[in-house]
């Protein structure tokens, strides 16, 4: 086997590891609810995505958008806190991630059209890093430009013109 073959492997590896640890973890978290949901991994090279059941599944609030970020980010922590390196888990629950990614479509859709009104730019409101990939992504589609300002929580993305 060649370095860069061991390397590739001990990676998967490593990606398994998150993704199992983190599906134990929330697993745990759903036995503590006495909730019952179907659970996923799915990997990229970017990320390891965490699918807890399928839209419209009850799931007893979980899928609301602050308690899937909130509970995104603990399962994070616990992989981080197992594995020792840096997550950038995402966790999708009951299709949260679906309903979302409308909601931020919205959001760039009104963003434009105040521009295209006169605004000279649009303020989003504050999203996590991954949201606010999506968002940036949007944006660059409509043929607009964006930029994030600000810091910790309190980050958030600027629409402006091309």
């Amino acid at each position: 086997m060649t370095e860069q073959e061991s390397t590739v492997e001990v990676e998967a590896q490593g990606q398994l590891d998150e993704g199992e640890i983190a599906a134990d973890y929330v697993e745990g978290l759903l036995d503590i609810a006495d909730l019952d949901g179907d659970i996923e991994i799915e990997q990229t090279e970017m990320r390891t995505t965490i699918v807890v059941g399928e839209a419209g599944d009850d799931l007893g609030g979980l899928a609301k958008p602050d308690v899937v970020a909130a509970l995104q980010e603990l399962t994070r922590l616990a992989v981080q806190q197992q594995t020792g390196e840096f997550s950038r888990l995402v966790l999708d629950v009951a299709g949260s991630r679906d309903a979302r990614a409308e909601e931020l479509q919205a959001m760039v859709d009104a963003a434009a059209a105040r521009l295209e009104a006169g605004e000279p730019r649009v303020a989003l409101e504050p999203m996590s890093s991954y949201e606010r990939k999506l968002v940036h992504d949007l944006v660059r589609e409509l043929g607009l430009t964006s930029d994030s300002e600000g810091e910790g929580a309190a980050r958030h993305i600027v629409v402006l013109p091309a």
